[in-house]
């Protein structure tokens, strides 16, 4: 989702890495981040969430995984060319209305693509649900069907700024999601 390119700090995900039968967070004791690229993508329909299916590129690890919380996965990276900077758009400036999603759905090539934001939620969300989106952009929706499992961490931007990641599809209805602040994720890593 973002890196500080200083101390070579990332955020991921936008919520955390949780055991798929207890739906427990998972304790981060440490981990690896590998380079990666989409290579398939299983359509999201009514009822039916898709997925991005990604494959590692290498095993020479890019970075190292310190902290799996409910607002993200967070640690720090060691290599990896660092795209253009973005300011973070505080709380009070995130408006209902038309904004992007940065994804990569094939290849590792990230595009950006519209969506509206329909709904902002409390600030003290930390389900990873501050914000109800909408995509709305032909190229996505003919490719994924809207919001898919693996999208998850797509940052959200809205004027220029950074404002958070998706995080939640929902699964009567593809086109809509859920995001999470970025100043949420920011907090989270402490």
């Amino acid at each position: 989702t973002y890196i500080d390119p200083s101390p070579g700090a990332f955020g991921a995900l936008g919520h955390g890495i949780s055991d798929p039968q207890t739906g427990k967070l998972l304790p981060a004791a440490g981990g690896t981040v590998l380079p990666a690229q989409i290579v398939a993508v299983q359509k999201g329909e009514r009822g039916k969430p898709g997925q991005l299916q990604g494959a590692a590129t290498a095993l020479t690890p890019i970075g190292e995984i310190a902290k799996n919380t409910p607002c993200g996965v967070f640690g720090t990276l060691t290599q990896t060319a660092v795209p253009a900077t973005l300011p973070v758009a505080p709380r009070g400036e995130i408006v209902t209305g038309t904004a992007k999603i940065r994804s990569t759905v094939c290849g590792t090539t990230p595009r950006d693509y519209d969506v509206t934001i329909l709904k902002i939620y409390p600030d003290g969300a930390q389900d990873g649900r501050n914000l109800l989106l909408r995509v709305t952009d032909p190229a996505l929706l003919t490719a994924t069907g809207g919001i898919v499992q693996g999208m998850s961490g797509s940052p959200i931007l809205q004027n220029g700024k950074l404002i958070g990641a998706v995080t939640h599809v929902l699964v009567d209805d593809p086109t809509t999601g859920y995001g999470i602040f970025l100043e949420t994720m920011l907090e989270a890593a402490g």
